[in-house]
Parts: C-alpha cells; sequence; structure tokens
C-alpha cells in the first residue's frame, strides 16, 4: 500500500511554492520587537549598568535588566520532565544574568518599535564589569583553586562511570597487545537555515500563548511555565513549519523571554529574531570531548577490551549538560558488545558559549575516537582494517552489555559486506602501493557506528495520535511528534493509511503543533519519533478501521469480521474484488443517519519501553594534496540497518545530509576562541566554514534492510546515524594514503601541515 514507496511528500509543494509558513510569516499588527544587550567580557559580574539614556529614545517601548526579571533558576534542556529529583537537568539559567559566563551573555533587553530603534537604543546602555580570568579550556576550568563560573559546582558538572565484560585491568593484562591513544573533537555549531525566533502574545491576561520555531513545543510549554512561576495551563505554545533545527532548538532559548515580554507589556505582541551572528554564540553548540581510549586485542584479531576516559566542555551553562556524554558511552556499546568495556565521563562548564543537542548527541565525538582506536588495533597486528570489524562487530542475538537487551535486529556485518564492495576495497588495496610517495597520494577508510532510536530507559518515551474520519471518506490525522524538515508528517500519513487500508492521498496530516489541541509528544531528537510514533499511530489506525468495520456491519448487516477496507472501499474479506460500499458512503451514513453512528474517531497515547539499535558504516576514498595538505573526497558510501526502509527516497535526503554534515565536521567546521580573552572570533558565514554544493563529494547511499519488531512498522532510527562515521572513516584514509594519524577534528589544512611538517612530509 503506502508504507515502503516514495510518495510525494505532504509538505513538498507548500515549500517549493513558498506558501508555507513559518513563524516570521504569521504577522499581528503592532508587534514590537526586543533584542538582548550581551556581555563584551566572557567572565566577570556586572558591576553597574546604566539604561537611562535607552529608555528616553523614542520608540523605545522598555527596557529590562537582570534585576527586573523573576529569580526562578530553570534548566533549558529539552528532555522529558522527571519524577526523579536525581535525573532533573540542572536549573542554572535566569532570563537575564548579572554574572557574565561567556561573551555574549545576556544581561538586558530592550523593547522598541523597529529594529532602527533597537540597534540605536542597545548602544546607548552603559555597562561597568569586574572581569575575572576566562576559563575557556576544560583544563583550565578543573585547574586548582580557579574561580566557579557557577558557584558550587567546581565547575564539573556531572560525572559517570560504567563497567562491563569484566575486570578492565585483568582483560587489558591478558590482552596480547595494549594500545592507548588521545582524540580530540571541536566546537561547532547547527547551521541550520530559519534562525532562532519566537514571539508571544496574550488575547486575555491569563493566557500566554507563544509561536516558535521548535523542536519541542510540549517541553517549552513546561520550560517557560517554570521560568516565569506561571502554571503550565497558561502557556499555550504554537509550532509553524520550521526551517530546520539539528537539535539546536531543542533547547528553550527564546521562549522564556518572549512570554515575560508580553506579560510585563500587558499583553502585547512581542518578537525576537536572531541575527545568524547572535545564533552561532548566543543558542547552542556541539560539546567538544577530548577522548582517552585505551584498547587491548589479540593476534587473532578479537577485541577484549576498551577502556574510555571522556572529559567534555558543556560552556558556560548547563544546557543538556552530561546527557550528552552519558549517552556517548551508551550508544557505542552496540557495536563491540562482547568486549570488556569501562567508560568514565566528565562534564565541565567553561566561559564559552553553552553546548546543547547536536545530531547524534555524543556519538559523533565518541566514534571518531573509538574508531580511531579500532583502525590503530587492525593495523597494529596486521590485519585488513574491514576484516578486523567483521570479526568484532555486533550479531543478531547479541545483548547490549549493560542492560542485556538483546538485539531483535542487527545487519552490521552486511553493512560492512556491501560498503566494501561498493568501494572495490580489495582491487584498491591490491593495486595502490602500500608506501605512496609524491604530491597526490590516495587511501581508503572505513568506520562503524552503532546509535539508538530514543532515549528509553533513560528517559520516558511516550506518543500521541488522533485520527479522524472526515465526511468524505478521507482521514485527517493530528500527531504530537514534530515535523522539521525530516518528512516525519509524510511518513505519519502513509502509516495510518497502511493500516486503514485507504490511498495515501486522502490521508491529511495537521503539521502545525499547537499544545492546547495536539496530542502530546516530547518532540523531534533522539531520532525518536518514526520509531516512538510508529506505535501511537498503529494503535490509533487499528482502532479507527474497527470502528470503520463495525459501523459498515450495523449498515449492512454483514459482520465487521467479514469486512475489510481496501483502497478506500468497504469489500468482503475473501473478495477483495466484491465491494460493499465506499468509505465515502460510510463516513455519511456515520456523521448524518438520524439514529445511528456518530464522528468516528481514534485518539492514542503510547509508552515505548524499547529502544531499538540501529547500525552501519561509512566507506570512503580520499586524495591527499601533500604540498597544500588538502583532503578531497572521492568516493563515500554510506550503509545502514535501520529496519524497514518507509520512504526511499526521503531516506535518501536523510542520509545525503548527515553524511554532508559529517564531511564538514571532518574537515572544514571549527569555532574558534581566543584563549585568553574568550571572545569569538567567527560567529558568522563569512570566517565559520561550510562546505558548499561545490565542496560536497557525491555521496552513495544503500540500506541493508531488516524487520524490527518492537517498531509498528518494523522501522528504526535513522535521522541522525548517517553524521557519525564519515569523520573518522576519512581520517582513517588520510592515514591509509600518507601514514600519518590525525586525532583532532576537523583535518584542515592547517591543522594537516602541523601533523605534515612534524612526520617530514612538508
Amino acid at each position: 500500500m503506502a508504507v515502503g514507496k516514495s510518495v510525494k511528500r505532504v509538505d513538498a509543494v507548500a515549500k517549493v511554492t513558498g506558501r508555507a509558513r513559518y513563524t516570521d510569516d504569521f504577522f499581528i499588527p503592532g508587534t514590537l520587537v526586543a533584542k538582548y544587550l550581551r556581555s563584551t567580557i566572557a567572565h566577570g559580574r556586572v558591576t553597574k549598568i546604566d539604561t537611562g539614556k535607552a529608555e528616553q529614545l523614542p520608540g523605545v517601548e522598555a527596557v529590562f535588566t537582570y534585576a527586573d526579571v523573576p529569580q526562578n533558576k530553570f534548566a533549558t534542556a529539552g528532555h522529558p520532565y522527571s519524577l526523579d529529583s536525581a535525573h532533573k537537568d540542572v536549573e542554572d539559567r535566569l532570563l537575564l544574568t548579572q554574572n557574565v559566563r561567556y561573551w555574549g551573555d545576556e544581561i538586558a533587553v530592550v523593547v522598541a518599535e523597529n529594529k532602527i530603534v533597537l540597534q540605536e537604543s542597545l548602544r546607548l546602555i552603559d555597562v561597568v564589569y569586574e572581569e575575572y580570568e576566562p576559563l575557556v579550556t576544560a583544563e583550565a576550568a578543573l585547574a586548582e583553586g580557579v574561580r566557579e563560573i557557577h558557584a558550587g559546582s567546581r565547575n564539573l558538572i556531572g560525572e559517570s562511570h560504567y563497567a562491563v565484560g569484566g575486570n578492565i585491568e585483568d582483560a587489558l593484562a591478558n590482552a596480547d597487545v595494549v594500545l592507548e591513544g588521545r582524540y580530540q573533537t571541536q566546537m561547532c555549531q547547527h547551521c541550520h537555515i530559519e534562525n532562532h525566533i519566537a514571539y508571544a502574545y496574550m488575547d486575555d491576561l491569563e493566557h500566554i500563548v507563544v509561536v516558535s520555531s521548535t523542536q519541542i513545543p510540549h517541553i517549552a510549554r513546561r520550560i517557560v511555565g517554570q521560568a516565569l512561576g506561571l502554571p503550565w495551563g497558561r502557556i499555550r505554545v504554537i509550532k509553524p513549519y520550521i526551517g530546520g533545527g539539528f537539535g539546536n532548538k531543542q533547547d528553550v532559548i527564546l521562549e522564556p523571554m518572549v512570554a515575560f515580554l508580553t506579560l510585563k507589556l500587558g499583553g502585547r505582541p512581542v518578537k525576537i529574531d536572531l541575527s545568524r551572528e547572535e545564533c552561532m554564540i548566543g543558542t547552542r553548540v556541539r560539546h567538544p570531548f577530548d577522548v582517552k581510549i585505551r584498547a587491548g586485542v589479540n593476534t587473532d584479531g578479537t577485541l577484549v577490551a576498551l577502556d574510555v576516559d571522556a572529559v567534555s566542555n558543556t560552556g558556560a551553562y548547563a544546557s543538556h549538560g552530561h546527557s550528552v556524554a552519558g549517552a556517548a558511552g551508551a550508544k557505542f556499546r552496540s557495536l563491540y558488545p562482547r568486549s570488556a568495556i569501562k567508560y568514565h565521563a566528565r562534564t565541565v562548564y567553561t566561559n564559552t558559549p553553552a553546548a546543547g543537542a547536536m545530531r547524534a548527541y555524543g556519538a559523533p565525538q565518541m566514534i571518531f575516537a573509538l574508531d580511531c582506536i579500532i583502525e590503530e588495533a587492525a593495523r597494529k597486528i596486521g590485519m585488513d582494517p574491514v576484516e578486523f570489524r567483521l570479526k568484532n562487530v555486533a550479531r543478531q542475538g547479541d545483548a547490549d552489555p549493560l542492560s542485556g537487551e538483546r538485539f531483535k535486529s542487527c545487519a552490521i556485518i552486511e553493512c560492512l559486506q556491501k560498503g566494501k564492495e561498493l568501494i572495490g576495497w580489495d582491487e584498491k588495496r591490491a593495486a595502490w602501493p602500500k608506501e605512496q610517495t609524491g604530491p597526490l597520494r590516495r587511501g581508503l577508510g572505513v568506520a562503524c557506528f552503532s546509535y539508538a532510536s530514543g532515549t528509553y530507559p533513560v528517559c520516558m518515551e511516550v506518543a500521541g495520535a488522533r485520527i479522524i474520519l472526515n465526511q468524505d471518506g478521507s482521514l485527517h490525522i493530528q500527531v504530537g511528534a514534530t515535523e522539521i524538515g525530516q518528512g516525519l508528517d509524510t511518513i505519519v500519513a502513509q502509516m495510518a493509511a497502511e493500516t486503514i487500508g485507504i490511498p495515501f492521498e486522502q490521508v491529511h496530516v495537521v503539521s502545525a503543533q499547537d499544545t492546547d489541541v495536539a496530542p502530546f509528544d516530547t518532540g523531534a531528537y533522539a531520532s525518536r519519533q518514526a520509531y516512538v510514533a510508529s506505535n501511537a499511530v498503529f494503535r490509533a489506525a487499528r482502532e479507527l478501521k474497527a470502528k470503520i468495520l463495525e459501523h459498515a456491519g450495523r449498515m449492512t448487516g454483514i459482520l465487521g469480521g467479514e469486512l475489510d477496507i481496501v483502497y478506500g472501499n468497504l469489500v468482503h474479506r475473501d473478495d477483495p474484488t466484491r465491494i460493499v460500499l465506499t468509505l465515502r458512503e460510510l463516513a455519511l451514513d456515520a456523521y448524518y443517519d438520524k439514529e445511528r453512528g456518530g464522528q468516528l474517531t481514534a485518539d492514542v497515547s503510547h509508552k515505548t519501553t524499547t529502544n531499538a539499535p540501529t547500525f552501519g558504516c561509512t566507506f570512503v576514498e580520499v586524495e591527499v594534496d601533500v604540498p597544500l595538505c588538502k583532503v578531497n573526497v572521492r568516493e563515500i558510501y554510506n550503509v545502514h540497518d535501520s529496519g524497514v526502509i518507509l520512504h526511499p527516497v526521503m531516506a535518501k535526503g536523510q542520509v545525503h545530509g548527515g553524511v554532508a554534515m559529517g564531511v564538514a565536521a571532518a574537515l572544514y567546521e571549527e569555532m574558534l576562541i581566543d584563549q585568553n580573552t574568550g571572545y569569538i572570533y567567527n560567529n558568522n558565514f563569512l570566517d565559520y566554514k561550510i562546505p558548499t554544493t561545490v565542496d560536497v563529494p557525491d555521496i552513495g547511499c544503500e540500506f541493508v534492510e531488516t524487520y524490527e519488531p518492537t517498531s509498528g512498522y518494523g522501522n528504526k532510527a535513522l535521522g541522525e546515524p548517517p553524521i557519525i562515521s564519515p569523520p573518522p572513516a576519512v581520517r582513517n584514509a588520510i592515514w591509509d594514503a600518507t601514514g600519518v594519524k590525525i586525532n583532532e577534528l576537523p583535518m584542515t589544512p592547517h591543522r594537516l601541515y602541523r601533523y605534515f611538517k612534524k612526520a617530514g612530509l612538508v
């Protein structure tokens, strides 16, 4: 029917014709605009702030400082509410702050009639600081005797550890070979197309309406209530079309402030629309990781031990805090589940922009480090890198070594075999010289990943679906799951059409989420939605189908068990060609017959208590220009086991986008911060380098389909995994080409020059 086909996206026409309406397209006459005054130091305290001149400027409606806002500390991370106080997010934010913790911290906000007045008014505010030494690196923040960025924190936001598979020291002692390595990843930004934007207004003096480009409308509602000290039911959050987020909009960044401003200004609409420069420093970034690993391996190729120590830099505020480092340690366990593993992680406050969720949530940092040392282990014992991975990766029936949950679908071996064939691994390795010379050198690289399909059991996983049979026999479906460009609305329509038995074109999806009317769902993150929502949609569709068949029985006298729905018609189950009546005829009867029936609906909320791991790999061929220290990706293939592929074209689109981001992280992107002052050098697209269409290579994408029985339709996660394994695959290919191991990201020309010079290549 519909699942597994590349049907037309339900939002395709609206988006390509410009008819889709985003947050900034909903204009309310008389809307005021607001802008933050941001600190010009990275660490210190405001001792004096004079707003008098700004307040007197014509067109300025109000100026608020840290002294005017509620003193309710709140957390901004887009996580479900936790009933366990020990598991709650760190509450370290105020709407505005007197204590400056990074360059660009919000210390005041101005509300004015237009942006011209805003810019002038901000220049009229005088600020005096007491300045402290910026602590930009994790090492500096953890040094003895330094100032605490947050009082009582010791600059350590969280620490965790686990050990599985036996004593790690014994395992290392018994290994034939022990390797050690240190690997570092960079701070980078999401660079989504639509900047952060939100506005708020009040229709009455009780309820605040927030319209926002957010991935988490229901969570945003709760956090706005917490920040303002208001009952959550007084807050309404509406999410229109959204121009991407990649995790940056899994934080509640603007919503509490616009709600506060409309509340202070008598319900007048107030909007904050961040510039790109503000987005780069004032929203969220990816956590830089510093990872040390010891690996034990036997000469027969058996991986016996992994001892991992990770330090994560969360920046000035907690945001998602230690959960990113915790998730990084959890998601790789499924990849090599038969070895002894010890994991220790710390997350540190520094005077840098706050780090939060970013596509794949800690896995890219951890897999970069892990796959680098896996490559080193294979080469150390003289084993083909692909064969080494084939020997050690997960198999069907293996289990997560910590939870004990067995993998019900696992095809990482098949993914490796397919990728090896696609890139011509054996043929190229046989044809190329083992030690290359000359300015241009080619190399092959491979890397693997595992990921999850949600957050359970760490967090609660819930999804809601409401389906209504319309009078014309079509369906309206409403879900709490959030479409942010990934195609969720289309997938939901496919699922409902498949289960009920009607044409895909007759399913209408309500795309915007409105917390007053949409079913509850925690939002778009963790590659969870198609997996978690699948069971809610399946149950709701099955329930509505049963009601339709029951009503058909009342109309026709034929028992519901003898009927089925095929392509929008009620037919005999034993002879689908015998049409009893159309769904439109049944719907009209249900709505308008004077005695029987009524509106036929199904409303389901489903809590998922499973979490299926997904697997895959990247194969890459690079050409390294040694004198120029430049890397050209000639071929790259991303192969996935994501269960049943619900929509092949959209699935490939996810992979292409993820691989492009992965190549960008490998070779281009990095936020540059002055180590002495904390100043951010490149908070703009002129100086922050992202690849353009001419820089991104042709991307090969393949799937090894399995069936995941814990999902409603056999599917598993796909949105985030494509970004994970390209960086280590590129690194391994550079090593293969040049004999030089690069253990830092990004592998830009200036960084390659440093490594190549040390190795005597330049």
